[in-house]
């Protein structure tokens, strides 16, 4: 009997990278999480324990932080090209590496109705993402772009029902035709083109779509959480073309009517108990009959189908 090595990875997971642009008295600030993982020829270094062709995750570490200066951040986009694109370079026997980004959002504080220079507050668990996954080298290169945002807390305290479902003998849920909806919401969208040399103005791409999305979700009147979900990605497929499809995880942030009748109160619908656990996780793909096929671009990205 023979074992063979199946496929096998190897990276730096979550440096947190800061960057801070202080060319002008008006500071901007970028800050990342950033995970890189480089796939390829490292049977040597499973087996034999050979590093020859390993480039150390020290170095992978050290590379996201001068990369912060040296390419800048404009974007966690491009600047996560530049990376997986660097690291192909500089190790040989790596076939392709991926690079995940998480933004974390900082908003000027405000000081007699201005945003103030260089002092920010952190947005609420708001997350930017992006997955950047490089393939090959040279005129073949091929790169995937998976932007994102996730930890999307929202909530509409009506225009939301549930009503009409299956049911069974353990059926105990009731119907209703007025009831809070939230969610935490995760979404990520692939961008069309394989190509490291596109024009593409990522933030304001991602604005927008950030910006259908919350549009989406306070104007549908939803009849379920998978209605809403999938107005919401209707409408960014038909915004942006260069959106292939996009994918939705959407777990059920529950709110239950408290009974009050024992304090001789009564509750049109105005006092609620926000339950954690157990919830409803909904998730859904939506993309173009025509939509080219995803190639690795969703390779490694946890928690879609």
């Amino acid at each position: 009997m023979s074992i063979v090595l199946g496929a096998n990875q190897y990276g730096k997971a979550e440096n947190r990278v800061v960057r801070i642009y202080r060319d002008t008295p008006r500071h901007e600030i970028r800050d990342l999480n950033v995970s890189s993982s480089l796939r390829g020829d490292f049977e040597d270094a499973h087996v034999t324990g050979d590093q020859a062709k390993v480039l150390p995750t020290d170095t992978q570490k050290n590379t996201a932080f001068a990369y912060a200066k040296e390419h800048g951040v404009t974007s966690p986009e491009d600047y996560a090209i530049a990376l997986g694109t660097h690291f192909l370079d500089a190790a040989p026997a790596a076939a392709g590496a991926q690079i995940k980004v998480e933004e974390y959002v900082w908003d000027r504080i405000v000081v007699d109705g201005e945003g103030h220079d260089h002092s920010f507050v952190r947005r609420g668990t708001e997350t930017r993402t992006a997955v950047i996954t490089v393939d090959g080298r040279g005129p073949e290169q091929q790169v995937w772009v998976v932007s994102g945002i996730t930890d999307l807390v929202v909530l509409k305290s009506t225009g939301s029902e549930f009503k009409g479902f299956l049911k069974d003998e353990y059926t105990t849920l009731k119907e209703t035709d007025d009831r809070i909806m939230a969610t935490s919401l995760t979404a990520r969208w692939r961008h069309a083109g394989t190509s490291a040399e596109r024009d593409t103005d990522w933030n304001a791409s991602y604005d927008d779509i950030r910006r259908i999305l919350l549009a989406g979700f306070a104007t549908t009147h939803s009849r379920a959480l998978q209605e809403t979900l999938h107005v919401m990605g209707k409408n960014v497929l038909e915004a942006h073309p260069e959106v292939e499809e996009i994918k939705f995880s959407a777990p059920n942030k529950h709110h239950f009517l408290v009974d009050l009748a024992p304090f001789h109160l009564e509750n049109s619908g105005e006092v609620f108990i926000a339950a954690d656990r157990p919830y409803g996780l909904i998730e859904a793909a939506l993309s173009r009959d025509d939509s080219s096929e995803p190639g690795l671009a969703w390779q490694g990205v946890p928690g879609f189908l």
